[in-house]
């Protein structure tokens, strides 16, 4: 919802000014109405016989300097600064020779009483509406005990004046909360994506890694003695998968790190990070599961193009996941990744002959944060036993159309 430019600069006016705002136009009011005004034959209300003695007059400066004074302390005691403007009121009142405070007395008490609603707790509110409310009630009291004239039917209304300026700052109060409760869970639905996705990199990263680690493990144990060569290259290979499976949790940590608030500027910086994997490392991909003892086969359908980061990045997770559940379970030589450019879709399929059919009811993460990654970029997903035998996982990810008609360009 857009704001008008004038709305942020009355928000940082403080409340005391409005307060004096409202003192000061009431007073104005006051005045404006017991002198007789251009089309009228007299004045709106008759001034009383105090009102422009010197007795009268300072009166009002007495009850402008307690109204000042209230609103100086409006933010920091606002019982005390209501107390002041509502003295204010009833002093200066008493040389208008009126059986009621006036709503004209009242409205700077009226614009406290809101602002102590909205900004206040419950408590500190209540007790100012009945601060506003007993001092009318005592005004009209001490009158009726001395035998004078009041006016009940006016202060009625200045009464309902206050209540609804009461509430009204509560309703403002109750929107501020809701506001900062949905703020508040925003950010927490924010933290929990977050840990997802952070949970969800590391297992994708670490998994396929450990998976060629192992594998080339168990080769180079099997052969250590009889093909010292073959071992040696295989340890080589697991040297080499450890090497990059750090690399990548220091990137990782490196960025959240960065990320803290905490994090200091004086520290040393941090090498530059590498662009995010994508499907241009899927054949890198292929080449060291292939040298580790499961070929992969790479199947390019359509014209490869540049996708949206978050698309490149899932469709190569869940490609690696899937081939890292084969090397971990499906207990054969090969699989097929098959990958197809479509003008809508982005088609993904990992599919193999092995034994690992029981793999959708294994207890783990990876089908889980595959089924997680797909359903963020509302696209399709599907891992199950194939009918001729093997598993296979499909991903169909939806492209942007604004991606493909600027590649189209």
């Amino acid at each position: 919802m857009s704001h008008s430019p004038a709305l942020p600069r009355l928000k940082r006016v403080p409340p005391g000014w409005w307060v004096g705002m409202g003192w000061y136009a009431g007073m104005l009011l006051t005045f404006l109405v017991r002198v007789r005004l251009p089309g009228e034959y007299e004045p709106s209300v008759r001034p009383g016989v105090l009102f422009y003695r010197w007795d009268g007059l300072l009166m009002q400066l007495l009850a402008t300097a307690l109204a000042a004074a209230g609103c100086v302390l409006l933010q920091r005691r606002p019982l005390k600064a209501l107390a002041l403007v509502l003295g204010a009121a009833t002093l200066a009142t008493f040389s208008l020779s009126v059986g009621e405070i006036p709503l004209a007395q009242f409205l700077a008490a009226d614009v406290a009483l809101y602002f102590i609603a909205a900004t206040r707790s419950r408590r500190t509110a209540l007790v100012a509406l009945l601060m506003a409310l007993g001092t009318l009630t005592c005004f009209l009291a001490v009158r009726l005990l001395a035998g004078w004239d009041v006016g009940t039917s006016a202060e009625l209304v200045v009464a309902l004046t206050a209540v609804v300026a009461w509430l009204v700052g509560g309703s403002a109060y109750e929107t501020r909360r809701h506001g900062e409760s949905l703020a508040a869970r925003a950010a927490e639905q924010a933290l929990v994506e977050e840990r997802l996705r952070i949970a969800r990199e590391m297992h994708d990263t670490v998994a396929h890694s450990l998976g060629i680690i192992a594998l080339q493990a168990g080769a180079a144990a099997r052969v250590v003695h009889t093909q010292p060569d073959a071992a040696r290259e295989a340890m080589s290979a697991v040297e080499t998968a450890g090497r990059q499976t750090l690399s990548g949790l220091r990137r990782m940590l490196v960025a959240l790190r960065q990320a803290d608030p905490a994090h200091e500027v004086g520290e040393r910086e941090a090498p530059a990070l590498r662009p995010a994997e994508g499907l241009a490392d899927v054949e890198r991909l292929a080449r060291a599961t292939t040298a580790a003892g499961v070929r992969v086969d790479v199947d390019l359908r359509g014209e490869p193009r540049s996708l949206p980061p978050d698309i490149d990045l899932s469709a190569f997770r869940i490609i690696q996941e899937s081939v890292t559940n084969v090397v971990r379970h499906a207990s054969t030589g090969s699989c097929r990744v098959s990958i197809v450019y479509g003008s809508e879709a982005l088609a993904i399929e990992v599919a193999d002959r092995g034994r690992g059919a029981g793999l959708a009811s294994r207890p783990g993460f990876g089908l889980v944060g595959m089924r997680e990654r797909v359903a963020l970029l509302h696209g399709e997903f599907t891992a199950a036993p194939h009918p001729e035998g093997g598993f296979r996982v499909t991903a169909r990810l939806p492209v942007p159309v604004a991606t493909s008609m600027g590649d189209e360009a």
